[in-house]
């Protein structure tokens, strides 16, 4: 069996920068145990794997030891594969179904928008001890992802959070982010636990991330950055029960796995 198999940089426009995400394009699901164990031997952050349907595309997310409901730049490697690789539609709307219920993805020009659910955090008291030195402002959790909201942007860049102890919270994912000159804000993302120590660039945190902003900035429309060693660039745009996050993508390279015995 062979299976197709591109590898995109999503929120950036070169080659190097953003999050790269393997995509593999599927005619009808596999066993999960091989999905994870491609997942495993591509060791991205996140493989995505979709099934065309009538009108829509199923699509799932892997990470190197777990399947995830929710995640950003694979889905906007998804349609990048779809529109500009494939060349599968020619409509500037594409329709996933997913664990997260349905998702959209528009194109305009050369940059690819994301229409995702709207996740606000439930406030509390963040332990900035939980990533590493530093005062915090605030906190929120939504479902299990902490985010902790730090003063300053050299804060949240000089942050070394201890891997190991990460590993064993009972958090998803923790997420600091600040305020920052040149932008917005700014994020990190650590989710060791779920084989991702420390993400490049992570759509699916901004579900939580832009509602917290939009609050406390009053204003609805934003441009972020990742400040991982790669780094990446998001727009984003609060819609109350829906945020849209927009970015670009480049393709890094393409090819196919040869499976047997499975």
């Amino acid at each position: 069996m062979n299976i197709p198999l591109y590898q995109v940089n999503a929120f950036a426009n070169r080659l190097f920068r953003g999050n790269p995400a393997a995509v593999c394009p599927l005619q009808y699901w596999l066993p999960d145990t091989v999905l994870q164990g491609i997942a495993a031997q591509n060791n991205l952050a996140e493989t995505a794997y979709y099934i065309p349907k009538t009108d829509s595309y199923e699509l799932r997310w892997f990470t190197p030891t777990v399947e995830v409901d929710l995640c950003g730049h694979a889905t906007l490697a998804s349609a990048y594969v779809i529109w500009m690789i494939r060349r599968e539609s020619s409509i500037s709307r594409l329709n996933f179904e997913s664990a997260s219920g349905p998702l959209a993805v528009d194109r305009e020009d050369d940059r690819y928008i994301l229409d995702f659910p709207s996740r606000p955090a439930t406030e509390c008291e963040c332990a900035s001890s939980a990533v590493g030195p530093g005062r915090t402002s605030g906190a929120g959790v939504c479902r299990t992802q902490l985010s902790c909201v730090f003063e300053d942007e050299e804060q949240v860049r000089n942050l070394r959070p201890d891997m190991a102890k990460l590993a064993t919270s009972d958090r998803y994912a923790v997420i600091p982010t600040a305020p920052v000159r040149g932008c917005d804000f700014f994020s990190r993302f650590f989710a060791p636990a779920q084989g991702i120590p420390e993400d490049r660039v992570t759509g699916s945190a901004h579900c939580t991330l832009i509602p917290y902003w939009e609050k406390r900035m009053s204003k609805r429309n934003f441009f972020a950055k990742q400040i991982s060693p790669r780094g990446g660039e998001l727009w984003r745009e609060d819609r109350r029960e829906r945020v849209r996050i927009a970015g670009n993508a480049i393709k890094f390279f393409e090819g196919h796995i040869e499976l047997s015995d499975i």
